[in-house]
């Protein structure tokens, strides 16, 4: 298991992480997402001894991450770190060899790599002769190679175009499947939605949710409505506990203040009838993420800083 534990740090005294605390089982995903600057990346870089805490620690199976702990541990940086002179093949086995594992258990396992990942290329290709998104493939490869208990990746999904980003993320739930903990960044609330079991967001360093992805997306209520039907937008407008109707997806999309609305809701759209689409759903990851960092959160946030330090 990987705890972190009130975990805090800083640059120039600006605050990068305060107070972080989460942990993270095996056999289990966890989407850790924010803003740019939220502090996402500090944290993935106190987890790898790239940097030290000021205060709080850091544990892997009940002891810290030290050399050992390092070797069972996958990193995909955000920005690319290949080789661009080398061939495929010799820096895969050069990235096993840095992970404690010899080069004659790892060159028959590279051609099984390359076919799993479908990459177009071979292993004497330059990784420079590949594409953008092939050579995107090498590196998780070399970040997986050695068979990691906790894997990492930083926006995992750049330079993918939407088949292999579904292989992608079929690949993670494998590796879940196989015991793994991974954690992962995404910009893309939808590739988190799928498949991360648990969500971690940070907010100017601060985690503001922290839990299964279902349960955050139940605590907000079920407030979103899709609807198609001949009801207008002044009809839908004019049931108490109505926020906003939008045109959306070629019907509306309605936000609720009130739950209990879209009974009502529901009642003048089927009077007459059958209707083509009704589903009423908490808010989706996307829509939380904006609200727990738009400017009206951010606004409230700074409110509640105040109010701790008064």
């Amino acid at each position: 298991m990987l705890k972190l534990d009130h975990l805090s740090k800083s640059f120039a005294g600006q605050a990068a992480v305060s107070d972080e605390s989460w942990q993270l089982e095996e056999g289990t995903i966890l989407g850790l997402i924010g803003q740019n600057g939220a502090g996402k990346s500090t944290t993935f870089k106190m987890i790898l001894n790239f940097l030290r805490p000021d205060s709080g620690s850091i544990t892997w199976d009940d002891r810290k991450i030290d050399s050992q702990a390092l070797d069972e541990i996958g990193f995909l940086p955000e920005e690319r770190g290949l080789y661009p002179d080398v061939s495929v093949g010799e820096q895969l086995l050069y990235f096993a060899e840095l992970h404690d594992k010899k080069r004659k258990d790892i060159r028959p396992l590279l051609d099984q790599w390359m076919d799993k990942f479908q990459v177009k290329g071979k292993l004497s290709d330059k990784v420079k002769k590949l594409s953008k998104g092939n050579q995107q493939k090498v590196q998780l490869i070399s970040a997986l190679i050695h068979q990691p208990k906790l894997i990492i990746l930083d926006e995992p999904f750049s330079g993918l175009d939407p088949v292999n980003a579904q292989m992608l993320l079929d690949i993670i739930v494998d590796l879940k499947k196989q015991g793994a903990a991974i954690i992962y960044s995404s910009h893309d609330m939808n590739n988190v939605s799928a498949i991360a079991d648990k969500v971690v967001m940070l907010n100017s360093g601060h985690v503001v949710l922290n839990g299964g992805t279902s349960e955050i997306r139940r605590s907000f209520g079920r407030t979103r409505i899709y609807l198609e039907s001949p009801l207008t937008k002044e009809q839908i407008l004019a049931v108490k506990g109505v926020d906003s109707v939008d045109d959306y997806a070629g019907g509306l999309q309605i936000k609720l203040s009130d739950p209990k609305a879209g009974e009502e809701i529901f009642a003048l759209a089927t009077k007459n009838g059958y209707i083509t689409a009704f589903d009423q759903q908490p808010p989706t990851l996307d829509q939380i993420f904006r609200m727990k960092t738009g400017p009206e959160a951010i606004l409230e946030f700074q409110k509640e800083e105040g109010r701790d330090h008064e």
